[in-house]
């Protein structure tokens, strides 16, 4: 047997309720995380390597090469910007028709084969990996799992620095071709493979998973699981799910609030620019921006685990952004000091709590299963679509490195989307409030008190869910 304080230490430092659960369960999850984290980072970490190539190449030969000295990188960031924008709304549309394994494995090949076309089919990924994470675990669960995920990103982002430095050094001029050239080549090569394993490997959901490693009773047990949890099994997309969606407020505030919050994380972006400014080498300008990668994949990963181990998500989306006041504020007064510059610019990765953000929208729109697939899609790709051209009118390059427009917007965002996130939680305790008044006498005093008021929202959804489906 386990000692005891094990048990408590693996609680502790991984699920809080490991402790509680089965052995079956157990191994159910230890497979889960094996297939859909293991596919999920290894996918997520190539997907922000192959993105951060343009950066990258930029500041490493391709702006003199290509002659881009106006606004073109900017209109080149624009171009991938609409073009990933355009598919996330789609993208957790099409996987309720298709199976995830097989469509993101097709997008994954597709990004690694057609550079031009990167932006449109990366596009997929990160909702749908969401919405998959999201359809598997639970509330002690989730947090943690998609920070391990999202904390991929920064890491592909800091380890595509490293890698443009090497193969700056290594192969520029091999075969007639320059360093930053070879960068889109060896990043192929690395996706592609990548892609036919995630058909192999990732197990869909919880009720269309084929997954060769799960036999039928962990299949049930999933399932099980997640209606135990309050998840809602999927229904078919019609126009009355999406009027269903659009009539409440958690659309528009989510996808309101992301696209604050993603506004106000653009600083980072603009960090090679200033280092070039400076006078760094190109070896410099690769290297150094990884440090804020790596603080950002260490917080994203803390941020979740602690949300999950205090189960609170307000508290650990709120926080980590108030901090980019200090930092968005260093840039938009820009004070003589570069060292403040440099530590403002290091430090940008502590704002970024995305990964609990998105487990909040999970777990808010858990009881109706086509609602959580539209929010999650539509919050990313609002926010790509809002970038596409913001960065052109706050960002333009012939401000660099000052951009006395954008640190100041981006300062403003901040703010915005403190109030944006304070409006969710508001809206969601009136929510709860609301609905404990209605369903009381069907309830029940314990249920009504039940924790985070997640069960009385359930079937309130779940009322709404049959109305509509009378209606059709």
């Amino acid at each position: 047997m386990i000692p005891k304080a094990i048990k408590n230490f693996r609680s502790f430092i991984w699920d809080s309720d490991t402790h509680l659960k089965s052995k079956s369960e157990r191994l159910l999850l230890r497979k889960l995380d094996f297939s859909i984290l293991t596919i999920g980072c290894l996918g997520f970490f190539l997907k922000y390597l192959d993105q951060g190539n343009l950066s990258n190449a930029y500041v490493s030969g391709m702006q003199e090469s290509l002659s881009m000295f106006g606004n073109e990188y900017t209109y080149a960031v624009t171009c991938y910007t609409v073009a990933y924008a355009l598919m996330q709304f789609p993208s957790n549309i099409i996987i309720q028709y298709i199976r995830p394994s097989c469509w993101l494995a097709a997008m994954e090949i597709a990004w690694g084969s057609f550079t031009f076309l990167v932006g449109f089919f990366e596009s997929s990924f990160f909702p749908v990996l969401l919405f998959v994470l999201g359809s598997w675990y639970t509330k002690t669960e989730l947090a943690k799992r998609i920070a391990i995920f999202h904390m991929t990103a920064p890491i592909g982002s800091a380890f595509g620095g490293y890698l443009q430095a090497a193969v700056y050094e290594s192969l520029d001029g091999h075969h007639g071709l320059e360093g930053w050239r070879w960068l889109y080549i060896v990043c192929g090569c690395m996706t592609v493979p990548v892609g036919f394993a995630t058909w192999w490997v990732l197990p869909d959901t919880p009720y269309t998973t084929r997954a060769w490693f799960l036999n039928e009773t962990e299949k049930q047990l999933a399932i099980e699981r997640v209606k135990e949890a309050g998840k809602a099994a999927p229904e078919k997309l019609t126009f009355a799910t999406f009027k269903r969606v659009l009539t409440r407020w958690r659309w528009y505030a989510f996808v309101l609030g992301y696209v604050l919050y993603g506004s106000a994380c653009q600083a980072s972006s603009y960090f090679g620019i200033w280092l070039k400014a400076e006078g760094y080498s190109v070896v410099d300008r690769n290297v150094i921006p990884t440090g804020t990668n790596l603080i950002s994949g260490f917080c994203v990963v803390l941020w979740g685990f602690l949300s999950d181990y205090t189960g609170s998500r307000f508290a650990f989306v709120f926080g980590p952004l108030a901090y980019g006041l200090v930092i968005n504020g260093i840039l938009a007064f820009w004070p003589a000091s570069r060292d403040a510059k440099l530590f403002a610019f290091l430090t940008c990765g502590v704002q970024l709590m995305t990964a609990v953000f998105y487990t909040w929208a999970n777990e808010i729109c858990a009881g109706d299963n086509e609602e959580r697939a539209i929010v999650i899609s539509s919050m990313n790709g609002f926010q790509y679509a809002f970038a596409a051209w913001l960065p052109i009118v706050i960002f333009p390059q012939t401000m660099a490195p000052r951009f006395r427009y954008g640190f100041p917007a981006t300062f403003g965002f901040v703010i915005a989307s403190l109030v944006a996130i304070l409006a969710i939680r508001t809206l969601h305790l009136m929510e709860i409030r609301g609905t404990k008044r209605l369903l009381q006498p069907i309830l029940g005093t314990d249920d009504a008190e039940s924790e985070g008021g997640e069960r009385v929202v359930q079937l309130k959804n779940d009322v709404q869910i049959s109305k509509a489906h009378e209606v059709q």
